[in-house]
């Protein structure tokens, strides 16, 4: 009979399961990506037209999973991408919500008209409140090139049964702001929602503006019209959002992130009570921005700069994080109060004429992904937020939002194994180590083998044959 050292067994099984794909051997079973793309309701613009409609139940995955991105943008009735000197996309933001099984909602006129027991928000972790910034995803005219991808083993976990009220499902609402700027007098006033160009002094509810309001969202609402040069003509036409989402089926091995998001006009100010969730956060979403003409500075150096400073209410580690700008838009970035930079964004505007390369408009903002474990939030921490644009000229309506994913937990290899590497958009995973460690456990194995068939030989009378 042959004998062998039980502990090279040992070795040899710790040596494969080092061998495997990172995914295989730290986070269970490779869970396969679903991917579905679907498409908004339809809508039709005609040159200075406006949509902003809420669309409710609208297609989604179902079921228990983590979703792992989220990507849009404005196409035709044939399917091509619509560029943005042509219908610019102001944003589009999904939404959860809970509604009461029976209970039917299609648009907002519906949900005014539901009894308020019968629906419960969804949204996000905060911080702000009354509903405002609730959104799981949401972009701008940067949406075809700005990464909403969540790295392995992370995702945003929906459609939990025992989050789910009882009597109530999970559904989700989508809201898409569009402008159609083709033939505008002033495409840029018409994406800034000037007031003047809309010739509105009212706001959607027929409320007077106020004095000084000049511009923003209280001027471009739905079947608005901004101006367009005499005499141009161009066909209404059909355009959908088309929408692509990304997930995974919910399991042990995949860690939850929530969602915050950090607006520069939160008027928030500390009090004892500031560190708790419903400390109050007045998020007034857009700002202006003073031209340096106005204010009697030259060009160099004509930056307006806000900072606002937050503590806050959660704790974690910091996943992902992307801002959202308008056009003059230079970049934006969130720091510890000792001046550590944490996260940084900033926009890459376009250069021609091409669908995701629109000269003037912002086409993408650059994501960080901190390498795990590296930025971690504390509760009660105070962070300051910054936002930059250029002062060139008037900006009106102009938006500062950050929005971070945060994880109460690291992968427990992340601990002991430093295999992960941070890049500009993304994480990549180092393969050198573990394809090492595989050619070492093949060897070990060839090895093994080897020898035992040699031993086995030799105990059976054969001799080896030697050259």
């Amino acid at each position: 009979m042959a004998s062998y050292n039980p502990g090279w067994l040992v070795l040899v099984g710790i040596l494969v399961t080092l061998s495997l794909p990172y995914s295989h051997a730290f986070w269970g079973n490779e869970n396969k990506i679903h991917t579905a793309v679907f498409l908004s309701p339809k809508f039709v613009l005609g040159p200075g037209s406006v949509e902003n409609k809420f669309y409710f139940n609208v297609d989604f995955p179902k079921g228990h999973i983590a979703l792992k991105s989220f990507d849009a943008e404005v196409i035709d009735e044939a399917g091509n991408p619509v560029p943005l000197h042509e219908t610019y996309l102001h944003h589009w933001v999904v939404v959860r919500y809970y509604v009461r099984k029976g209970v039917e909602i299609s648009k907002l006129d519906d949900l005014k008209k539901v009894n308020r027991s019968d629906y419960i928000s969804g949204g996000n972790s905060g911080i702000c409140q009354n509903g405002i910034l609730s959104q799981f995803f949401g972009l701008g005219s940067e949406t075809r090139k700005t990464s909403t991808h969540i790295p392995d083993p992370y995702g945003i976990e929906v459609g939990n049964p025992a989050e789910v009220p009882s009597g109530f499902e999970e559904q989700w609402m989508l809201n898409v702001h569009a402008i159609d700027t083709r033939g505008a007098e002033d495409k840029l006033g018409c994406t800034e929602c000037r007031c003047d160009l809309y010739n509105v002094t009212v706001d959607e509810y027929g409320r007077p503006l106020r004095p000084y309001y000049k511009g923003g969202l209280l001027c471009c609402y739905d079947r608005t019209q901004c101006k367009v040069k005499h005499g141009f003509e161009a066909v209404r036409r059909t355009l959908y959002l088309r929408y692509t989402v990304k997930w995974i089926d919910m399991d042990r091995f995949v860690l939850p992130v929530k969602i915050y998001i950090f607006d520069i006009t939160d008027s928030w100010k500390r009090t004892p009570s500031s560190t708790e969730i419903n400390a109050e956060h007045k998020c007034k979403i857009e700002y202006d921005i003073e031209s340096c003409d106005a204010t009697g500075l030259g060009n160099d150096g004509c930056i307006d700069t806000k900072r606002i400073s937050l503590d806050m209410p959660f704790g974690g580690y910091l996943i992902y994080g992307v801002a959202h700008q308008h056009s003059g838009g230079t970049g934006s970035a969130l720091y510890r109060e000792d001046g550590q930079l944490m996260c940084s964004s900033l926009p890459t505007y376009g250069k021609g004429e091409e669908p995701g390369n629109e000269a003037g408009y912002i086409v993408g903002m650059t994501t960080c992904y901190p390498k795990p474990g590296t930025v971690e939030i504390s509760e009660g921490e105070t962070l300051i937020l910054e936002f930059n644009y250029s002062r060139i000229r008037h900006h009106t309506g102009v938006m500062g939002l950050f929005y971070i994913l945060v994880a109460d937990d690291l992968p427990k290899p992340m601990h002991t194994l430093r295999t992960v590497v941070q890049t500009q958009d993304g994480i990549m995973v180092v393969t050198v180590l573990w394809a090492a460690v595989a050619l070492i456990g093949v060897v070990a194995v060839i090895a093994l083998a080897v020898h035992y068939q040699f031993k086995r030989e030799g105990e059976d009378g054969y001799e080896a044959i030697g050259m």
